[in-house]
């Protein structure tokens, strides 16, 4: 095995894709909860930015490769705007699944729906809308190649 077993290892670690976008599987730690022994709120922010930055790799963008330019120019990925409903606490040592799909894409602009889930259970729910910027902070619109990793089959 040329890479040591990093590829398979890292697959793991970064979820899979689905037919709706992506999952990832997460444990809940010590360090995640509160004083209550549940998931500090803060915490759940954590948990739904690996689910997307995952699906980002998945989908072939990868946060170094943008940040060093090699697509032409520095670019990053900004959260512009987060609807978060809180339905049920997260507790030590449960087993999360962070779903990721993307609903829209417009200009620099993608809109995405995500759920934490304990078995079939629903604890979060988030609608977030992300963009991409320059160097300069200015918005840059989302590439044209990007948006079939994006959308699952059916939509867009």
């Amino acid at each position: 095995m040329d890479d040591h077993g990093e590829s398979a290892l890292s697959a793991g670690l970064s979820g899979a894709l689905t037919e709706f976008g992506h999952r990832l599987m997460a444990r809940v730690y010590y360090a995640d909860t509160d004083f209550s022994g549940v998931v500090y709120h803060a915490r759940y922010l954590e948990f739904l930015e690996r689910g997307r930055s995952d699906y980002l790799r998945f989908a072939g963008v990868h946060h170094t490769e943008l940040a060093e330019g090699k697509h032409g120019e520095r670019i990053v990925w900004v959260v512009r705007r987060m609807e978060i409903d809180f339905r049920a606490p997260a507790r030590i040592d449960d087993i999360l699944t962070i779903d990721t799909r993307t609903e829209g894409i417009s200009g620099a602009r993608i809109f995405m729906a995500q759920q934490l889930k304990r078995g079939g259970e629903v604890l979060v729910e988030a609608k977030v809308e992300a963009a991409i910027i320059g160097e300069n902070g200015r918005p840059r619109r989302f590439p044209r190649e990007w948006v079939a990793a994006f959308m699952p089959k059916g939509r867009g």
